[in-house]
C-alpha cells in the first residue's frame, strides 16, 4: 500500500547528551500502527537526495526521521555544517548512536507507531546502521546500503572518534539485517563483502545480502555518476520487502 498523502517537516528530537538536534520527518497522512525508520544520511550530510529518500519511506507507509548529524557544527546551512565535520574528521561513534536513539525514541512516541523501529543508512550511514544494530536495544531491523570501513584491515585508521571496526561488535547485533552492494564498490570491495558475510554465517546472524553487477558506490543516488536506475529500482523494493517484512 502506498500513502499519496504524507506530511512533512523539519523538527527537533533530543539526541546525544540531551542536545536538542534537527530532522527531517516525513509521514503518512492517514494510517495507524506504522512502523518507523531512522534514515542514517551519507558522508555528504542532510542533503536533498536523503531528504528525498525519507519521503520515499513515508510514501510506503512508514514513520521516516532523518537526523542532521552535523547540527553541531556551526551556523550555516547543511552544506556548510558537514563541510566543517568532514573537515574536523566526521563525528564520533559515540555521538551519532546516541542520536539514532534519540530519533528511534522520537519515531516510538508518534501517535502513529506501531512501536517497531528499523535503522537504514546509506554509505557512512551504513557503517553506522551496523553499529547501531550492534549496540542500541530494539532495532527491529537494519538496512545496510554499501557501508564502507565495517572492516577495518588498518589499526591506523581506528581513533578516538572510531575506536572498533564495527565488524567486531557483530555478536551483539540481534536485528534481521539486509546489504545492498555494488561489485564496483571499493570500500566496501567485493573481499570486504565477503569477509563480512563470513562473520555474520560464522556467528549465525539473520541476514540477506544483494550485491549488484555494474554498479558501484552511492548507486541509488540519481544526482551522481555512478547513479545505476535498474540496480537503485531492483534495490528500493528489496528494502520496501524487508522493511514491511519486519515492521508491519
Amino acid at each position: 500500500m502506498v500513502y499519496r498523502s504524507m506530511l512533512a517537516s523539519v523538527d527537533s528530537f533530543s539526541g546525544h547528551n540531551g542536545d536538542r538536534g534537527e530532522a527531517y520527518y516525513a509521514r503518512p497522512n492517514e494510517g495507524s500502527a506504522l512502523g518507523g525508520v531512522v534514515l542514517i544520511h551519507h558522508m555528504p550530510g542532510w542533503d536533498e537526495y536523503c531528504i528525498e529518500a525519507t519521503r520515499k519511506l513515508a510514501h510506503h507507509g512508514f514513520l521516516a526521521i532523518d537526523p542532521n548529524l552535523y547540527f553541531r557544527n556551526g551556523p550555516g546551512g547543511p552544506d556548510d555544517q558537514a563541510a566543517r565535520a568532514r573537515a574536523e574528521g566526521g563525528v564520533s561513534d559515540d555521538q551519532v548512536i546516541g542520536d539514532v536513539k534519540g530519533c528511534m525514541d522520537f519515531l516510538r512516541a508518534q501517535p502513529q507507531s506501531n512501536g517497531k523501529v528499523a535503522v537504514m543508512g546509506f554509505c557512512s550511514g551504513g557503517r553506522h546502521t551496523w553499529l547501531a544494530a550492534c549496540r542500541l536495544p530494539r532495532v527491529d531491523a537494519a538496512v545496510d546500503c554499501w557501508g564502507g570501513s565495517v572492516i577495518v584491515d588498518d589499526p591506523g585508521q581506528l581513533n578516538p572518534k572510531r575506536p572498533v571496526a564495527p565488524i567486531d561488535l557483530t555478536e551483539q547485533m540481534t536485528a534481521p539485517l539486509l546489504g545492498l552492494f555494488g561489485n564496483d564498490d571499493k570500500n566496501p570491495s567485493p573481499d570486504h563483502v565477503n569477509r563480512t558475510e563470513e562473520v555474520l554465517k560464522r556467528l549465525g546472524k539473520t541476514y540477506t545480502f544483494h550485491r549488484y553487477d555494474g554498479a558501484g558506490h552511492g548507486f541509488f543516488a540519481w544526482s551522481r555518476p555512478g547513479y545505476r536506475q535498474a540496480q537503485a529500482m531492483d534495490g528500493w523494493d528489496k528494502v520496501l520487502a524487508f522493511l514491511h517484512q519486519h515492521l508491519d
